[in-house]
């Protein structure tokens, strides 16, 4: 006895033609409907007593002719629309019936042989196959995500059923969120039309320790600190670390921007303050950035409300953020020893920077291990990978041992992500208009928090008068 409960629709053999059996069967009831109405006339009007099939001489009048292209036009107009406006009901059509050939197609059912006898006893009987058990898969799409349940049975098709997760992506043309072993079954949910998750700039907020940047996906960097962003030229990635630096500044986040190359970050300079793009002002950035970490945990330790494993929100601290942007090309400008010590204040930062709130968010066109020693890399929580990269480009950035399938798509912005749950799913970027502007906003985000900064700082000197 089965010790849950499936939900949605089960599949069946049957469901092979699913779509053609649903729009045959509507469209020609539809049809027929529409032509009786138009033709109810002439069908009243008929002597149905002294009808005669055999005798009836079979014509059709300008007038038939016209209520058989009208009904065709409207059948077809009536596809459309269902297409267009019920577009998910025909989409849960389309998967069941995949979902039918795919178990078909590669056999993972069991049959026996019947034989037929034909009409005529003398003939050869022959033979056909009749399905004596398929597997138990249970197909449901609610709120945006497919929910895809298979039983398992322990028989000789278990290996297969507890490894979809490659077939349903590709086939179905969504991203798995999650894959769950249940007692009795697996179940699989993939988010279906990623694209539809996408939001504009104006929709990202930073709250409560998270950064939304899709509807259903927050980056909750107090429990998931530090990111990594790959991409290559024209991927998006420039613009994505804007839009985070125009969300962070909303809040009361202190901002460290670093740009080697004195590029687009280094641009905001000019508005803001803490933005380097020298290499002694950078280096110099980072130690003050590690220094201030091991002050502010020492600190919080002295606080009167300070309790053991609670972190800096706890205690009402802002936190901490170094953007560094280019982060392997820095790197190939410095000596040996440079490097290395760098790297070994970098390693402290992402190893205790989290109770502190001191987060560090690295971009680079290629995560290359050689940058990213001692398992740095494996302390970024949250990594994404924008625009087009190689296979060798995906395996530094989510691990060699990934063995999910990466599909390019020419849309910018768009790429994979992983938010700590090992589940790497597609991501696109917020969505920038092209009349925002960047500097005039972050400029204008500046001088508010500056003119915040010092009426505060008027209030506490009255306070002490």
């Amino acid at each position: 006895m089965a010790l849950f409960k499936y939900k949605g629709n089960r599949i069946r053999a049957s469901d092979q033609h699913l779509v053609y059996r649903f729009c045959m069967s509507a469209l020609i009831l539809l049809f027929l409907c529409i032509v009786v109405l138009l033709n109810l006339k002439q069908i009243v009007h008929t002597d149905w007593e002294n009808f005669n099939l055999s005798k009836m001489e079979f014509s059709l009048s300008s007038y038939n002719f016209i209520t058989i292209l009208i009904a065709a036009g409207v059948c077809a107009l009536v596809a459309f629309l269902y297409v267009r406006f019920c577009y998910d009901s025909f989409k849960k059509m389309v998967h069941r019936q995949k979902l039918a050939r795919m178990i078909l197609e590669n056999k993972w059912y069991e049959a026996e042989q019947t034989k037929q006898n034909g009409f005529f006893t003398d003939l050869p009987s022959s033979s056909k196959e009749k399905i004596v058990w398929f597997p138990k898969i249970y197909y449901q799409m609610k709120d945006g995500l497919l929910h895809i349940q298979c039983e398992i049975s322990m028989g000789k098709y278990q290996e297969q059923l507890l490894n979809l997760e490659d077939k349903l992506e590709s086939g179905l043309y969504c991203e798995m969120t999650d894959k769950v072993l249940h007692d009795g079954y697996i179940e699989y949910t993939l988010l279906y039309d990623m694209v539809a998750n996408r939001i504009s700039i104006e929709e990202v907020k930073a709250e409560h320790g998270g950064l939304k940047l899709m509807k259903n996906l927050i980056w909750e960097y107090d429990a998931l600190p530090h990111a990594l962003i790959a991409g290559g030229t024209g991927g998006g990635k420039t613009y994505f670390l804007l839009t985070i630096i125009e969300t962070l500044l909303q809040t009361n986040a202190v901002l460290f921007i670093l740009d080697p190359k004195n590029a687009d970050l280094a641009d905001l300079g000019t508005v803001m303050k803490n933005v380097y793009h020298t290499k002694e002002e950078m280096i110099n950035c980072v130690n003050s950035f590690y220094e201030g970490m091991v002050s502010r945990s020492e600190e919080m330790k002295q606080h009167p409300n300070y309790k053991t494993g609670e972190n800096y929100a706890y205690l009402g601290l802002a936190p901490h953020f170094l953007i560094f942007d280019e982060y392997v090309a820095f790197f190939e400008m410095l000596g040996a020893k440079e490097s290395m010590n760098l790297l070994s204040q970098l390693k402290k930062i992402v190893m205790l920077g989290r109770q502190a709130g001191y987060f560090l968010i690295v971009a680079c066109q290629r995560p290359d291990a050689k940058y990213f020693t001692d398992g740095i890399r494996d302390n970024f929580n949250f990594r994404v990978g924008l625009g087009r990269m190689s296979e060798l480009g995906y395996g530094m950035l989510f691990g060699s041992d990934v063995k999910k399938k990466f599909f390019q798509k020419r849309i910018k912005g768009r790429g994979y992500c992983d938010v700590g749950t090992s589940v790497i799913s597609e991501f696109y970027t917020p969505f920038v208009p092209k009349e925002h502007d960047f500097l005039k906003e972050i400029g204008r985000l500046a001088s508010q928090r500056q003119e915040q900064f010092e009426e505060q700082g008027k209030d506490n000197d009255n306070v002490v008068e």
